[in-house]
């Protein structure tokens, strides 16, 4: 193990993440906010320590697989820890634990807060908040990768390492795929904040809400969410939005490169995303009918919360507490299925439901033709036994994880329909949902320990598992 090359980068990652914090910082300084000083002293603290950590530990030597799970995984416990820096000093956090827990919910585009009231904080704060989701969105180590083409063949392995069931190699280098996925990341980004800002949204607030549904991260500026701004075509944008965030991002880059839009009709997982988002909203409008005006509303609404939800966003523009059952159902359900692959969303992730499906018709098949050599294939090539054993593997340890931490948050007090919601919303990184700690009120009246163990499901929910596991493993550290 190259520890010396770890801390290096881990130095390197605190870098940039002080180089980011001039941004709020600007904010605070504009409205000659109280929290001009917190940022100061986060940027200071912040970068003088990556740039101490990489002067007495000079880079040396390759990255290999073993070290990319540990740069990924310490480098995002750091990027937390740091990124809590302003939360505290500024004040609006009063402990650690809920410093940690809002700066981990932001990196791992979770959106879950302990902020009973967000519109008191000063703008400056608000900004980090958002800024936290974005950076997180695509991965401030894949921005590291993007910049740093010295990393050569090890940035493939960190590459892979940070976002396993989404990598998806578009261009000979990975340096440069990062690139590219960073440039739609932006584009689509200036472009929601473009339409928001022209459709009478406040640019500070059209920023902060871009930020929040281009990461499928969902932190709000606003106590009502985005049912705060009660504009229709607002409301259709960021519709629009998510459900373009939540589509595999290297389909941009190939429908560019072809100039046609059947790249993205011709793929199947985008296929079965936009299925199941129709087939929700169907559902849901039909059972909220009697609680909505009906029409444009009722299609708004349904569909505003399905593809909220799926892509694991969580925006809300209505108290889904007051739902039906079965639409709340619909929406729980949703929360375990995520977005595309390739996607910011977090959860299980179409790409993985499409392998499990396709196996499943397949067994079925080998039992009613028992001699039959069948395999079960997605746009005609036909998917390796080793995936479909790693998705089964996957899928198991999720609903383990799962169960086990729901029982761990009931006996932390939580009742068990909270208990579980809550351990479902940062697990998959959605934040909120139906019966949901973070629903109707916030996680600020859950214990040190529950906050300090969501976090822990947050960023396991965002690493997917193995990478965050992989380390507590002996034979890594052979």
């Amino acid at each position: 193990m190259n520890i010396r090359l770890i801390v290096n980068l881990m130095g390197k990652a605190l870098t940039f993440l002080g180089l980011f914090m001039i941004l709020p910082l600007l904010w605070a300084l504009y409205d000659q906010g109280p929290d001009r000083l917190a940022f100061i002293i986060s940027i200071i603290i912040t970068i003088s320590c990556g740039l101490l950590i990489m002067w007495l530990v000079p880079e040396k030597g390759e990255i290999r697989y073993r070290e990319s799970f540990v740069i990924v995984t310490v480098g995002w416990f750091l990027v937390s820890l740091f990124g809590s820096l302003p939360f505290l000093l500024s004040g609006v956090c009063t402990s650690f634990s809920d410093a940690f827990f809002e700066s981990v919910s932001g990196f791992t585009t979770t959106g879950a807060t302990i902020f009973t009231d967000v519109e008191i904080l000063p703008r400056g704060i608000l900004f980090w908040r958002s800024l936290t989701l974005w950076l997180g969105g695509m991965g401030i180590i894949v921005f590291m990768v993007a910049l740093l083409s010295q990393l050569g063949v090890g940035a493939n392995r960190i590459f892979r390492a940070e976002i396993p069931g989404i990598a998806t190699k578009i261009l000979p280098r990975i340096s440069e795929t990062a690139q590219v996925l960073w440039i739609t990341y932006l584009v689509l980004t200036l472009l929601e904040t473009g339409l928001l800002w022209l459709l009478g949204m406040p640019l500070f607030d059209a920023i902060c809400h871009s930020f929040g549904t281009v990461a499928t991260g969902g932190v709000t500026i606003r106590n009502g969410s985005i049912g705060a701004y009660p504009i229709e075509s607002i409301q259709w944008v960021i519709i629009l939005f998510m459900f373009l965030s939540g589509v595999n991002f290297a389909l941009y880059y190939q429908a560019l490169r072809g100039r046609s839009l059947k790249t993205f009709w011709r793929n199947e997982e985008f296929r079965l995303y936009t299925a199941i988002v129709l087939v929700a909203t169907v559902i849901i409008a039909g059972s909220t009918r009697h609680l909505l005006s009906g029409g444009e509303e009722l299609i708004r609404t349904s569909l505003f919360q399905v593809v909220s939800i799926i892509n694991t966003t969580g925006y809300t523009t209505t108290d889904l507490n007051a739902w039906p059952s079965m639409a709340q159902a619909v929406l729980i359900t949703l929360m375990f299925i995520g977005g595309c692959s390739g996607s910011t969303s977090g959860s299980i992730k179409i790409g993985r439901i499409l392998v499990l499906l396709k196996e499943g018709v397949v067994e079925i098949r080998k039992l009613i033709h028992p001699r039959a050599v069948i395999s079960p294939k997605i746009e005609g090539k036909t998917i390796s036994v080793e995936l479909v054993n790693n998705i089964q593997q996957f899928f198991f340890l999720y609903v383990i994880i799962f169960v086990i931490s729901g029982i761990i948050m009931t006996a932390m007090g939580l009742d068990l329909t909270s208990a579980f919601t809550s351990v479902a919303a940062s697990l998959t990184n959605v934040g909120t949902g139906p019966g949901a700690a973070g629903s109707a009120v916030t996680y600020a009246d859950l214990a040190d320990q529950g906050k300090f163990f969501l976090s822990f499901l947050m960023l396991l929910g965002r690493l997917e598992i193995y990478t965050v596991f992989i380390i507590f493993s002996p034979s890594l550290w052979e």
